[in-house]
């Protein structure tokens, strides 16, 4: 009782007031269904550019694949399958498929699947009214409009509908990416359709995304929630926002779209320091690929609008987000050394200060568990947890307390952060105080040194603990033989020695790269003896 007060405590302790007080009114004040008069959509006086592409999740004029599952819309009840994960549910109502690849080649089945949604879906039922998926859904047929698609006046009223019932059931409650993406379908709609009412829309789109902008985008260029798939989600949302206000450019200011174009290309800085050599995103955090656009159709998209990243460094550390990446040689490290997130929303944190990720010859190695599912059951709370990372767990316990499917009661603050380089190493250093909470006051220092040919990984344990233990996440193509109390690893023609000072083991594991898939891996564990350790991999 008194351990579940505590996570109740300290977590509801750092929510913004407007977070308490907004979901309070949506208990209280429920919104009806308002009733609207037809509006035109206007028509766009400048040039709609080809969106970023999302992965196909159509099938068939009823089939989908959201998440590594396969979902049938044969009737009605398939929308509101009570069954089904949450996520998945929320994926239905989406219509991400509308600018999918090959978008062009379903357009009938669009048509007919749209209908179907109207048809089958009243307006204000969950979950395919609630506020986040109708913003994306407001989006997408948007986009599909102007560019394959057609809506027709029975969709173009319910468009509408659906932009006014969110006006009203704003996500003051969540924030974030949420009320992002509610701001977002505000203006889409607000440029779409002439009127009074969606001059208001846009109105309110605009200054909402103005607002957040400054509070979610750091001035490292990277988005406050800490999850490279989130930063690249974020990023698709401001170039669209660009490329709404270019089709109907009249209605973005000069000052507005030069504030755009500043953040999008720190962005795009931020994104390609994030990237292995493989050129997709590091899995820290709750990330996962297929979710968000790749980063290359990102970058490609930006270059729509003739913005570009400035060029990746050898070593960046991006001091607001708390990441540093280098290379040096055949290595690219990606470490993290900052908080976890945002105090009031620390819902895609994961227990994992003072983790990396280590790709070597173009290739992964050492891996972020990912995240696989958004369900609240034990194997999100292990994904999340200090022992599914590639950093040091104390006596069983998480460095910062995850619970739930997305919340965080206290959480490591890191300290003494440190980034050097020199000509043929790149040191990086950080502690954080997320076990001082035990009874063993304990704190932990990692110290990197990364070098052409080797990286050395140094931590200090102070206080007094039970047991502690150093560890390592292969790529599940990595193949383990222990030679001389030392492990060699490798990968197809390419190999690794790994030393500790003490004996290292083996274990099976699991890898994550996407939803709703789990892969077979393995997990290096080194424990750590009269508080110190030191690992050395050398190729």
């Amino acid at each position: 009782m008194i351990n579940t007060l505590s996570r109740y405590f300290h977590t509801i302790r750092h929510l913004k007031p407007r977070q308490i007080t907004s979901r309070l009114k949506r208990r209280i004040r429920p919104v009806g269904v308002p009733q609207l008069p037809s509006f035109s959509p206007r028509p766009p006086i400048g040039n709609w550019q080809k969106p970023a592409a999302r992965l196909q999740s159509m099938w068939g004029p009823s089939e989908f694949r959201f998440l590594n599952q396969n979902v049938s819309v044969n009737d009605a009840s398939a929308w509101i399958d009570p069954s089904a994960l949450r996520l998945l549910q929320y994926n239905l109502h989406y219509f991400d498929d509308l600018s999918a690849r090959g978008s062009v080649e379903r357009v009938e089945w669009h048509r007919e699947i749209v209908d179907r949604w109207i048809q089958e879906n009243a307006p204000g039922s969950a979950p395919g009214w609630e506020p986040y998926p109708t913003s994306l859904r407001i989006v997408n047929w948007i986009k599909w409009h102007l560019g394959a698609g057609d809506l027709t006046s029975n969709q173009l009223r319910s468009l509408a509908l659906q932009a006014e019932w969110l006006s009203r059931n704003i996500e003051y409650h969540l924030l974030g990416n949420h009320l992002f993406a509610n701001a977002k379908a505000l203006y889409f709609a607000g440029c779409f359709y002439a009127g009074g009412r969606p001059d208001t829309w846009r109105g309110t789109g605009l200054r909402i995304i103005c607002e957040e902008i400054q509070e979610q985008i750091l001035q490292d260029g990277g988005h406050f929630e800490l999850s490279p798939m989130y930063h690249c989600i974020a990023l698709e949302d401001i170039l669209d926002i660009l490329n709404i206000g270019n089709a109907f450019d009249s209605l973005l200011t000069t000052e507005t779209h030069r504030d755009l174009v500043s953040t999008v290309t720190r962005m795009l800085d931020w994104l390609q320091s994030m990237c292995h050599p493989d050129g997709e995103i590091a899995l820290l955090n709750d990330s996962a690929f297929g979710i968000a656009p790749c980063a290359e159709e990102l970058w490609d998209y930006a270059l729509r609008f003739g913005l570009a990243s400035g060029g990746g460094k050898s070593c960046v550390y991006l001091e607001n987000s708390g990441y540093v990446s280098a290379r040096t040689g055949e290595a690219f490290i990606i470490a993290d050394i900052g908080q976890i997130g945002p105090d009031y929303l620390p819902g895609h944190a994961h227990a994992d200060t003072l983790s990396f990720e280590l790709s070597l010859f173009g290739d992964r190695w050492i891996v972020d568990t990912g995240c696989s599912t958004y369900e609240a059951n034990s194997e999100r709370l292990r994904q999340r947890g200090t022992g599914a990372h590639n950093t040091v767990i104390v006596d069983d316990s998480d460095s910062s307390e995850v619970w739930s499917s997305f919340r965080v009661a206290r959480r490591a603050r890191p300290c003494a952060q440190s980034v050097k380089q020199e000509s043929n190493e790149v040191r990086i250093s950080g502690s954080h105080d997320g076990y001082m909470r035990l009874p063993g006051r304990v704190s932990h220092t990692r110290i990197w040194r990364l070098g052409t040919r080797s990286i050395q990984i140094s931590d200090s344990i102070s206080g007094t603990y039970r047991q502690a233990e150093s560890r390592l996440l292969l790529h599940p193509d990595i193949r383990v033989e222990e030679v001389d109390q030392s492990l060699v690893l490798t990968r197809e023609d390419r190999s690794a020695r790994l030393t500790a000072d003490s004996r290292p083991c083996v274990v099976d594991s699991t890898w994550h790269p996407e939803f709703g898939r789990s892969i077979p891996t393995r997990q290096i564990r080194v424990p750590i003896e009269n508080g110190h350790s030191k690992l050395t991999l050398a190729w």
